[in-house]
């Protein structure tokens, strides 16, 4: 039998490996560049770089974090994306198993990878992300109905579903709500053009408006179609307390209201999926939920 330490090992370097494209699509997508061809370049002197000089970490490591040709310094968030990408997928097939749901959330956990680190540079979030992913999960709930908890394949595709529609739904309605409050506020305007406190008051409502924007609502629906409704209404939830500390901070520190959301939901989209059950049953969330149920679901 195979020691697990050599399992993880293997498991840990191949998620490396995917981490190396992670970097490729953070730095393309949002260029719209093509994530196969050309092949990977010093983004100073544009000298394409050698298999050997592209090997997840060590290469990093062999040529002293600089280009082998014009000696530019190699970023840190490089190799960061490739060992977060290598633990991430160690940690989740440790916890769900090296079978196909495993597997399915291995790719959940990289589409959240590479969408975090594209919003915190470009303040948004690729369709082929997020709507690939949408897809991604639709198709592997039909598939592997034990993602969602069932042996048949129409329930976990309900469940997928529901997932989307919950998922995307609770973003988008609370973009809704806050719109309308920016209109209503707008109407009252409080004259804004004549009022120089509203009209900072107005400019910073939509900076923070901004923040959340379409490529959240997606990304959450894409969530919603591989986990289900709960985790994602736990995520919902979650997500405005994680983004709450470093949200003062930057407003504080760099006189910003925009804070990229995307990566406090993937936070909140992972804690979701690794302690959701914990999570509601401390918290009395499912039991409510379900009484409500009771009361008002269908007869």
């Amino acid at each position: 039998m195979i020691p697990q330490w050599v399992w993880w090992a293997i498991w840990f370097w191949f998620g490396s490996c995917v981490g190396s494209f992670l970097n490729v699509c953070i730095w393309r997508m949002p260029r719209e560049q093509s994530v196969v061809r050309p092949r990977s370049r010093c983004t100073h002197c544009e000298r394409q770089i050698a298999w050997y000089d592209n090997i997840p970490l060590l290469s990093f490591l062999w040529l002293g974090a600089r280009c082998r040709h014009c000696r530019a310094p190699i970023a840190w968030r490089y190799p960061l994306v490739e060992a977060l990408t290598g633990a991430t997928t160690v940690v989740v097939l440790h916890r769900f198993g090296d079978g196909p749901v495993g597997w399915i959330y291995v790719a959940f956990a990289c589409g959240l990878i590479a969408s975090s680190f594209i919003d915190l540079d470009f303040r948004i979030i690729p369709d082929e992300i997020s709507v690939g992913g949408l897809v991604f999960g639709l198709i592997g709930s039909a598939l592997v109905p034990a993602l969602h908890a069932t042996d048949s394949r129409w329930l976990s595709l309900q469940r997928s579903f529901a997932g989307v529609l919950i998922g995307g739904g609770l973003l988008y309605g609370t973009g809704t709500v806050g719109n309308l409050m920016l209109f209503a506020l707008r109407r009252l305007g409080i004259a804004a053009r004549r009022r120089p406190f509203w009209r900072h008051k107005l400019a910073r409502y939509r900076g923070m408006r901004e923040s959340m924007g379409g490529g959240d609502v997606k990304l959450m629906a894409m969530a919603g179609s591989i986990l289900g409704w709960k985790p994602v209404t736990l995520a919902f939830f979650l997500a405005p307390f994680l983004a709450l500390g470093p949200g003062i901070v930057t407003m504080l520190t760099q006189r910003s209201h925009y804070i990229p959301y995307g990566p406090f939901l993937s936070l909140a989209l992972i804690a979701a999926l690794f302690f959701g059950q914990q999570i509601l049953a401390w918290s009395g969330i499912e039991d409510m939920v379900k009484l409500l149920w009771e009361f008002y679901g269908p007869r």
